[in-house]
């Protein structure tokens, strides 16, 4: 008879197979209220699955990540149960979910209009309160090819027909409503409590442009109806920050059909990217990078020894040129290999640390570009270390602290850790494997840091770190990396002499702070909703006058700041002081200069920071002082150390 060993180690004996509902019961009667499902030997199961034999269990909640997403799989069910008893013309497809939310695929005549989607959730809420017991079934593949057959579900008809010969086969019964699912589900659509569709998209059966087109309506559900608003004030307030509309409003890019996924940078938007590439270049030199610049076009066959071309051939750009074929540079570390292997490495040049800012461009599909989040053409703050393996560890740990400096002077100061391990298709032999996961977690150990591990995750290649941000409306950004690469190096024939005169191969670790800056500067945006911190601001400071008589004076208080190094220009047009300040505050200036009679006379500027804050008269001297104090905090806050 079973034993049910429990997270905290504690053990349940029963004297018959037991259902993980029975078990959440014997717990306490509050568990099995809540229970959402169970985790069976660490395999997902419903409450009604049955154990029996010895097993480890985990009751799943709606306290739990893994609770929200069975809470999103079953409303996803939800939401196509009611569309066809609104519809009933219309076939499902597949409903997954996704971030934050799932959608589901509908093939029908019927445009879905935002009416409609009000007119399903209502019939959702509907279901809801019926509180249906949803129910596994478990049949074979011919008997479920022809269920779907008679209800008129031909693509759900065309799934089945995919799956292998002799696998089980589980359906989801939920009322009279039926879907092929593997689940787990929810044990009753009563606990389905917080959910809101939200969009209607184009989608194609299988995602291929030559089948049918379908209608994808996309929700979001949650645990309970606070976290539920939580997220839809945090859309709300992310579509207000939309990097697109807050770029046109202050003038810094712009992308048109003739250069899809390409930035079109103007005045404005340049000084910012300028300003950071400055920025970074100072921090590389001062960890011991060395800046190189590498080609845009390399011979295709560079690709195929360094192993892209079996990987990513198909978001190359190519062209030929006498008689060869070249790729447009999507990414920099071949490269980065063939500077390293000019010349004859020593153990005493290692570690050799390589950066640049490498322009690339990769065919990303025109679906997937998304402003300057997602684009083909980008540059990265890329750079390679070619390194010994006992040095990774002390390679990583610097890089780690470059990189807190980095992303504290941009303002941000939670940063999430991940350590992603062993695919399993991967090179390398497993104690390759073993050292590099190892040297990566010490160094995360070593700095006191909290990190988890993504099994599965890290690139063929190695494992890697991934450091991640939470912007202000808690968003997460995943940005920079740094990974251990046993392969390319040696498919490269990079090689150094070692202490004992034999020759090895170096470990390569490739690593980015920012990652692309366009991305970078895209989050930045949204981050600040285009007021940035004045070391980043375009305009940092703009002088106004008051009557044509202050204009000379406005000039020389412009020279001045400019001769400090500071961006100050003068707005001299013949339009009242106040429409000019109330126009420079939209444009979230950091600082208005204004200039009078008074100011004239006691050559003094009267100084304006942003929200209104009036800074009083001050002498030039102080003023300089003040954009100099504020202009060196970067981003970091008042009074916050810089390390």
């Amino acid at each position: 008879m079973p034993v049910i060993t429990l997270p905290d180690g504690s053990e349940r004996r029963f004297d018959r197979p037991v259902s993980v509902h029975e078990v959440a019961a014997d717990i306490g009667p509050g568990l099995a209220k809540a229970a959402l499902a169970g985790v069976v030997d660490g395999e997902p199961r419903d409450t009604s699955h049955v154990i029996a034999d010895d097993a480890a269990l985990s009751i799943v909640t709606e306290r739990d990540e893994a609770g929200v997403e069975i809470l999103r799989h079953s409303t996803a069910h939800l939401l196509a149960q009611a569309t066809q008893q609104l519809f009933p013309d219309t076939q499902v497809t597949i409903g997954p979910t996704v971030e934050d939310g799932f959608y589901y695929d509908f093939a029908t005549e019927h445009r879905f209009t935002p009416e409609d989607l009000e007119k399903i959730e209502a019939r959702m809420a509907e279901i809801v309160a019926q509180d249906l017991p949803v129910e596994r079934v478990v049949c074979s593949r011919e008997e479920a090819a022809k269920l779907f057959a008679e209800m008129g579900e031909h693509f759900k008809v065309q799934i089945v027909e995919d799956l292998p010969e002799g696998e089980e086969i589980s359906l989801y019964r939920q009322g009279e409503w039926v879907d092929l699912c593997r689940g787990p589900h929810v044990p009753s659509t009563g606990k389905i409590k917080a959910f809101k569709l939200t969009k209607v998209a184009g989608a194609y059966w299988r995602g291929d442009a030559s089948n049918e087109q379908l209608q994808r309506v996309y929700g979001t559900a949650w645990a309970n109806k606070k976290a539920l608003k939580a997220y839809l004030n945090r859309i709300a307030e992310a579509e207000k920050r939309d990097h697109r509309k807050i770029a046109k409003k202050l003038g810094l890019f712009h992308l048109q059909e003739e250069a899809p996924g390409m930035v079109f940078w103007h005045p404005a938007g340049w000084v910012i990217y300028q300003t950071i590439e400055r920025y970074m270049r100072e921090q590389q030199l001062a960890y011991g990078y060395e800046e190189i610049k590498t080609p845009q076009l390399v011979d295709y066959s560079l690709w195929q020894r360094s192993g892209h071309a079996d990987k990513f051939a198909d978001g190359m750009f190519m062209l030929k040129s006498d008689e060869r074929d070249f790729a447009v540079k999507p990414m920099n570390c071949p490269c980065h290999i063939q500077v390293f292997n000019q010349g004859l490495k020593s153990y005493r040049d290692l570690p050799l640390r390589l950066a640049e800012f490498g322009s690339c461009h990769r065919n990303e599909p025109s679906g997937s570009l998304h402003g300057i989040m997602r684009v083909r053409g980008f540059v990265q703050d890329d750079a390679h270390i070619f390194c010994t393996e006992d040095q990774i560890q002390g390679e990583v740990g610097d890089f780690i602290d470059m990189l807190h400096d980095v992303y504290a002077d941009f303002g941000f100061s939670e940063v999430i850790y991940r350590l992603s391990t062993r695919p399993e298709q991967r090179v390398g032999s497993d104690a390759d494997w073993d050292r590099a996961e190892a040297a990566l977690a010490k160094a995360l150990d070593a700095k006191s840091l909290p990190w988890e591990e993504l099994p599965g995750e890290g690139a063929f290649y190695g494992p890697k770190i991934e450091f991640s941000l939470k912007d202000c409306i808690g968003r997460v950004w995943q940005l920079g990396t740094i990974q251990v690469d046993f392969s390319m190096p040696g498919r490269l024939d990079a090689q150094y002499v070692a202490e004992d005169g034999s020759r090895k191969v170096p470990v390569m670790l490739h690593r980015a702070v920012l990652g692309s800056f366009e991305r970078f500067i895209g989050i930045l945006i949204e981050h600040f909703e285009g007021e940035f911190p004045t070391w980043l601001s375009p305009q940092q400071a703009v002088i106004v006058n008051i009557t044509d008589k202050h204009a000379d004076y406005a000039l020389s208080v412009q020279e001045t700041l400019k001769n400090n190094g500071f961006r100050a220009v003068c707005d001299l047009r013949n339009e009242k002081i106040g429409f000019k300040i109330r126009e420079l505050e939209m444009k979230k200036t950091p600082y208005i200069i204004v200039v009078g009679d008074q100011e004239v006379e006691s050559a003094t500027v009267s100084v304006r920071a942003r929200h209104g804050r009036d800074l009083g008269s001050m002498d030039l001297d102080s003023l300089v002082t003040t954009l100099t104090d504020d202009v060196g905090r970067r981003g970091r806050l008042m009074g916050e150390d810089k390390h």
